[in-house]
């Protein structure tokens, strides 16, 4: 089969051309943390320097050991012995749907990567809707009709995605919604795949607010789901390519465990050694880089809403992020508007104006499993925070963030664009749009 270069991966190069064409570019397409690495992580990337062996497929000891005390204490038990580290979590993924084999449900949203790997080993993604505010996790009474009418055609469906935080809404799925998912995959006897990478960037409430709580399929089904994770996110170590799996403590797991080294030592062999050497030090959590840790998820939690602000203003609908870095704003309330003044009357017809004329680079609904009519879009907001590590340190300590000069630079841009696009084709009278700042997120 042909496989086309992952979405997000595209748009940031197509952002990179515009940039050396010496258009003015909103990088909003491109996932990335888009913080500075920790001084502590450095330093333990460089003592690990001599580590040059191979080491065992499942990972160090030392890295599996730490990852089971980060689950014990987001109430998860783990044994070492069931915990796999990879180079990254999208290879052990990949690695996972192999050792299933058959189909996989997956929300619809959901990242790019899920449906574009389960083609790739040769299944069919199961695609299930999600309920609005609760991105990530398919609608479960869908889900079981879903994988019945699947089954009942003939199709083998082994397995269900879930993503706990949500990417591409930045939205949490409840309690309930995740206690019924479990119940369902019991029933329907399906693996639970549940990515929880954004687990640790659930956005700071004010006051007034109910804290957000993450809740994993594990906590309800722990014999049968598979938790996902690793250091890409929550300390902005993407480039560093380090993932762990956690697998259940059961025949399922031990199963699955046997099926997956088999693909890891034909595929990587095993995680690079110096990176497993820091990666274990992370996993402790030492108060330094919790630290850190809540001072990236504040700030992203101010951007998002400053960018969510921008949005609804403008006219979209968006359901408020709750963790993450990402929004998926609606353009629906203004079909018309666009069809009237741009002929506009699809997702990558939208998202394809705006990076030709504005240079602002997004993902349209499409790329997340949805009709290619969806008029919705995933926006990330984590490269407005400098272009420079002196800008992205500055943004960390920021009091209020949204009044760095490179920060309002991009919100008024963003303002302005989306005024350009709702008053007309070029040369129409711009809106500008402000961006004001409740007390309670600064």
């Amino acid at each position: 089969m042909t496989v086309t270069v992952s979405a997000t991966l595209a748009v940031n190069e197509a952002l990179a051309d515009k940039r050396r064409q010496g258009v003015r570019v909103l990088p909003l397409g491109f996932g990335e943390a888009g913080l500075p690495v920790h001084p502590v992580m450095r330093d333990r990337l460089t003592a690990g320097n001599g580590a040059n062996a191979y080491g065992p497929v499942a990972g160090s000891a030392a890295l599996r050991e730490a990852a089971a005390g980060y689950w014990a204490r987001r109430g998860l038990p783990t044994d070492p012995d069931t915990v796999i580290a990879g180079p990254g979590s999208k290879p052990l993924l990949y690695g996972l749907l192999l050792a299933l084999g058959g189909d996989t449900a997956i929300a619809a949203p959901s990242w790019v990567s899920y449906a574009a790997q389960s083609r790739l080993v040769g299944s069919r993604p199961l695609l299930v809707p999600t309920a609005t505010g609760e991105g990530g996790v398919p609608q479960p009474d869908l889900l079981h009709a879903a994988v019945t009418a699947a089954r009942e055609a003939g199709r083998t469906v082994n397995a269900v995605i879930a993503t706990l935080p949500d990417n591409p809404t930045g939205t949490v799925a409840t309690r309930a919604t995740v206690r019924r998912l479990a119940e369902v995959a019991r029933e329907l006897d399906l693996v639970v795949i549940s990515d929880e990478i954004y687990r640790d960037l659930v956005h700071p409430e004010g006051p007034e607010a109910a804290p957000v709580e993450v809740h994993s399929p594990a906590e309800f089904a722990p014999e049968r789901t598979v938790i996902s994770t690793g250091l890409s996110k929550n300390l902005a170590l993407g480039g560093w390519r380090i993932g762990v799996l956690r697998l259940p403590d059961s025949e399922i797991g031990r199963r699955l465990r046997g099926g997956l080294l088999g693909v890891a030592s034909e595929i990587w062999s095993s995680p690079a050694a110096p990176i497993q050497e820091a990666a274990a030090h992370a996993f402790t959590e030492p108060a330094e880089l919790v630290d850190h840790v809540d001072r990236s998820r504040r700030l992203h939690g101010i951007v998002a809403r400053a960018v969510t602000d921008v949005f609804a203003r403008a006219g979209a609908a968006v359901v408020p992020p709750r963790a993450a870095f990402y929004l998926y704003p609606d353009f629906e309330p203004l079909r018309e508007r666009l069809t009237e003044l741009h002929g506009v009357t699809t997702g990558p017809g939208l998202t394809g104006l705006l990076l030709d004329r504005f240079g602002m680079g997004v993902l349209p609904a499409v790329e997340f499993g949805e009709g290619p009519e969806a008029l919705r879009m995933r926006v990330a907001t984590s490269l407005l925070y400098g272009d420079t590590e002196e800008r992205r340190y500055a943004a960390l300590a920021a009091t209020d963030p949204l009044a760095l000069p490179w920060i309002r630079a991009y919100l008024d841009r963003l303002g302005e664009v989306l005024g350009a696009l709702l008053a007309g084709p070029v040369g129409a009278p711009v809106l500008r749009t402000r961006v004001t700042v409740p007390t309670s997120v600064r």
